[in-house]
């Protein structure tokens, strides 16, 4: 269940592919986490960035320690003017470590973003 304090429509008889895709077009920008070289879901919001000519970063957190990885994507953000930023990566599942590192990661843009408007 999805807390009520976020903005979500349901896409109605989307799948997977379509939901990605929306989501890609309705944020300002996507930050992509990847371990090395994207495949699956992650590839494929990266080729849909492309398509759709729409700002994305990609983050190796398999190379890029986490303070360097907060940096390009502030910098992405501001650059980019980015206010809604969708996040895309590979699942727990198939990558141990990507929640941790994305959860981390989000956070610390979420406080820096704070500390900003403050």
């Amino acid at each position: 269940m999805i807390p009520a304090r976020y903005p979500v429509i349901e896409l109605i008889g989307g799948g997977y592919e379509e939901r990605t895709q929306k989501n890609v077009e309705d944020s300002d920008g996507t930050l992509v986490i990847t371990f090395g070289r994207a495949s699956g879901g992650t590839a494929r919001t990266i080729d849909c960035c492309r398509i759709l000519g729409r700002p994305h970063v990609i983050i190796d957190a398999a190379v890029l320690p986490l303070e360097e990885a907060v940096r390009d994507a502030q910098r992405f953000i501001t650059d980019e003017g980015v206010g809604r930023l969708n996040v895309a990566g590979p699942r727990a599942s198939g990558e141990p470590s990507a929640h941790r590192y994305a959860y981390r990661l989000v956070r610390e843009l979420c406080l820096h973003a704070q500390l900003n408007s403050a």
